[in-house]
Order: C-alpha cells, then structure tokens, then sequence
C-alpha cells in the first residue's frame, strides 16, 4: 500500500510541476525529480521497491505512442535517409566512445557494463525535442528531423542495450550471436508490428465508440511491446511500427470526437509517465549516492566526463554528417539541415530524458550465478548525471542559442502551405454544396448562404484565398460571424451552466444530465 501512495505522490507531482516549471523557466522533469530527492530524504517514506523487469514494459510503450502521434509514416518515408545518416548511426557512435572512456575512466567496469552505459544515454528525448520544437518556433526541417531522431535512436539504443545486457549478464557473447540477435529482433518487431496495428485498425472500426477506441489505444502499444519481447524482438521497433500502421490506416475526416478524446488523453498519459520516471530518478539517486556515499566525487567526475563525451560526440558527428547530407541529391521532400546554424541547433538540442531514465532503472540487479551487476549504481549515478546535466544546460540555454544564431521558422513557407490547405477546403466545401444542389431542391437563399460560407471557410484560415475586391466584404461577414461567434459560445455557456445546475436537485437523473451535456459539450463551439 505505501508504494502505491508513493506511485500517486510522483504522479501528483507530475502534474503540480508542469504549471510551476513553465513560471520558474526550468523543465519540468527536473523538478520532478527534485521532488524524488525530497521525498526520498523524509524519514517516514519507505524505499521504494520497483522490479527492474517491470520499468521498459510499464514505461517505453505508452511514451512511444504518444510521441508518434506527432509524426507520420510519409514523413518517415521521405526522410529515411538523412535520419539514419544524422541519428540512428550517431547511437553507434556514441555507444562506442562512451563505452570506451567509461571502461577506461571506471575501475573495475567491464566492457558489457560500459556498452550498457553507452547505450542508455546515446537517445535524445522524443519528449523533450517535442517541447522544444513545440515552444521555439523551429523550421518544420528541423523539428522533422529532432522528432524522427528521437524516436528512431530509442529504437536503435534499446536493441543495443539489450544485446548489452544479455552479454553482462551471461558473461559470454560472441559479435555473431549480437548481429544475428539484431537481425532477429529487427524481424520479429516488424511482423509483431504490422500483425497488432492491422488487428487494431480493425477493432478501432468495429468498437465505433471514441471512449473505447482511446481504450483500445492504450492497450495496443503495451500488447505489441509485451508479444515482441515475448518472442525476442524489440519491443519498441513493435510499438513504433503499430503506432505508425495505426496512424496511416486509422484516419478518418470526420473523427472529431476521436480526435480530440485521443489528444487530450495521450497528452495526460504523457505527462504522467514522464513524471513518474523521473521522479524515481530522484527516489532511486538517493539510494545510489547513500551506497557510493564514499565514491561520490568520483562518481560525479566520471559523470562529467561522459557528459563531455556524449555532447562532443554529437558534435563531431553532425557537423560532417550534416554538410554530407546538404549535398547529395536525397529524395526531393527530405529535410536536413538548411546550414550550419541549423545544425549547431540540431547539436545542442540534443537533450537526454525518460528513454535513459527508463533504461538505466532496468538493468537487471544481478547476473547468472546470482552475483550483483557489475557496477550497476555508478552506471545509473552516471546515467542520471548526464541526463540531467543536459536537461538543466542544454535545456535552459538552447532559446538563447536559438536567438542568437538566428535560427526561425520559415513563415512564409509556413504561410504558403496554409493557403494552399485552406484553398483545398474552400474548393472541396464549395464543391460539395454544389454536388448535393444538383440533386436536391435548395433554395436560392439556403444555396447562397452555403457557398458564401464555403468560401469563408477558407478567408477564416488564410485570407490571402479571396481576391483583393472581394476581401473587404468578407472582412466585414467575418467580423459579424466573429461576433455571432462569441455570443453563441456565451450562451452554450449559460445552457451547459443550467443543465449542470440540475445534477444535485433531487429527483434527478444524473446519467440523463450527462448525455444532455455531452450533446451540448458536443455542439459547442471550441
């Protein structure tokens, strides 16, 4: 019971923080973290007791289907190749210089260890770059490119550290059986993938309800995890490749409900599950300083130093990657990295976040034979020193970076492209109208009305699609239908007050008011 009063503790944490980070100016993960460490110290909370084997499975599927809603598959697709150029091969590298500094810095850490350690803090946080590109105003390049990188270098980081993994805990493995188990996993993610998204798809349909299909939303990316590991693939490839199915074949015009359910419930989910992450970095690095109490200057020097290593890696690495990238003819709608300022943003919003958290709480507590992993306290001090070395430098410092190289979105791309979309709706709106007049009988008023307010439907997104004559004129009908507007959300307002109102009077159905206030929720203007 007290480990489920302390799971609720972080959750309400995580949810406290984001409010209180946004007016201190400090990510959110670092206070909740913060509130780990405090909470750790209280002498009348217990230690907390989480099985290692549960943190991947409970953690990494939900994040991972959350971060792919704000992608798609075609994106993927056209940039394919200056991701793995500038991320997938960068975890490789980094997994490789870590490993061997930390070997050779770490008395005592052998080689498997140290791959471990490279592995887990080799991926950028998909949350993180999310929130980044979100509040920066980045170019769409850019954002594409962080976004694709931090989900595909957790993929490729975890097959790594569970290759790792099985090689610290055996004690014995072979550079064959580590690529034939690459390969194997690699398959088996992609038929367990494809197999859970098309079963999904399909039970999206036949469920029809927006609350149940959410339901089922949550379940899938912890079933295509949980089958994939069952049957030694990786698990996140599964869930990266149903999220990107489901999203592909899932979409539906006219979902507005499901749309707007799905996006405020996986926005809480994860918001809640990076929470609790690291908030057990704060419970679990209070317990690893109290055992490295006598070590602990060593440790931390040792955490700098990988620090260095992973942020001077990146460096290294994308400054050529990316001018190789600039100038070889890649597929027409790949995004790289315009210049050389852009790349510098690129480097320095490489933040490390839950992925690592989550990894380094995972490693196993003991090896076959039932000795202790080897130096496993000082490759999570080491872990959580990098992570939030880079949350706290990195994270403050890249809007002062971003504005002094200069570094913004493309407006006028960005304006070019909504003219064109709101053009497209415009047409097919007008074309509809004019479809269900040809075979029904409308009259000239109800017609009028209806192709004026497809037209605009359009000037609304981007007024730019009228013609300069016409454009004061739709001003003016714009600027009553504004008015219209705002009246109409005060009195939906005022009716939803009302039925409510209704809900504690005796006598009263309170389910009845529910479904009267959902068609009015419903129908109310957003």
């Amino acid at each position: 019971m007290e480990q489920f009063v302390l799971l609720f503790a972080l959750m309400f944490g995580a949810l406290v923080t984001v409010p209180l980070g946004e007016r201190l100016g400090l990510p959110s993960p670092i206070l909740v973290t913060v509130l780990g460490v405090v909470l750790a110290l209280l002498p009348f909370v217990p230690d907390v007791k989480v099985n290692p084997d549960y943190i991947l499975p409970l953690v990494l599927p939900p994040l991972l289907y959350a971060a792919v809603q704000r992608t798609s598959w075609r994106q993927f697709a056209s940039n394919w190749k200056p991701i793995f150029l500038l991320a997938v091969a960068l975890v490789f590298a980094t997994t490789a210089a870590v490993a061997a500094v930390a070997n050779a810095l770490v008395p005592g850490l052998p080689i498997a260890a140290a791959v471990v350690l490279g592995a887990l803090v080799a991926p950028p946080d998909p949350v993180a770059v999310s929130a980044v590109a979100g509040s920066l105003s980045l170019p769409r390049r850019m954002v594409s490119i962080l976004e694709g990188e931090g989900l595909f270098n957790d993929v490729t980081a975890i097959v790594l550290y569970n290759i790792a993994i099985a090689a610290a805990v055996s004690g014995h493995y072979t550079r064959g059986t580590a690529i034939r188990d690459f390969a194997v996993s690699a398959v088996v993610a992609l038929i367990v993938g494809l197999a859970i998204g098309w079963f999904g798809a399909r039970m999206m349909r036949l469920l029809g309800d927006a609350t149940l299909r959410v339901g089922m939303s949550l379940l899938l990316p912890f079933a295509s995890y949980a089958i994939a590991d069952h049957y030694s693939g990786s698990g996140v490839l599964a869930v990266l490749v149903t999220a990107l199915y489901l999203a592909e074949s899932g979409a539906d015009a006219d979902d507005i409900e499901g749309r707007l359910t799905g996006a405020a419930f996986w926005q809480v989910i994860d918001t809640l599950v990076t929470g609790v992450a690291f908030g057990l970095v704060g419970l679990e690095l209070t317990n690893v300083v109290r055992s490295e109490s006598g070590n602990l200057g060593d440790a931390l020097s040792w955490g700098l130093a990988i620090t260095g290593v992973v942020i001077v890696v990146r460096f290294a690495w994308l400054m050529p990657a990316a001018w190789v990238a600039r100038h070889t003819p890649w597929d027409r709608e790949a995004e790289v990295p315009g210049s050389v300022r852009e790349t510098v943003v690129v480097w320095w919003a490489g933040m490390r976040g839950v992925a690592s958290v989550a990894l380094a709480l995972a490693i196993p507590l003991t090896v076959d034979g039932g000795g202790p992993f080897p130096q496993r306290d000082i490759i999570i001090f080491i872990a959580f020193t990098v992570v939030m070395t880079t949350l706290v430098l990195q994270g403050l410092t890249l809007p002062w970076l971003i504005r002094v190289l200069g570094v913004s979105a493309d407006t006028a791309a960005e304006r070019d492209l909504e003219h064109e979309l709101a053009h497209a709706a415009a047409t097919a709106a007008r074309k509809r109208v004019e479809e269900i007049a040809a075979t029904e009988e409308l009259s000239d008023e109800v017609l009028d009305r209806l192709l004026r307010r497809a037209v605009d439907l359009g000037v609304r997104i981007s007024p730019d699609v009228a013609d300069e004559e016409r454009r004061e004129a739709i001003a003016k009908r714009i600027e009553r239908l504004n008015a219209f507007r705002r009246v109409n959300v005060e009195m939906m307002s005022a009716a939803r007050a009302a039925v409510l109102a209704k809900r504690n009077q005796p006598g009263v159905d309170p389910e009845v008011v529910d479904r009267v206030l959902h068609h009015l929720d419903v129908h109310s203007p957003r």
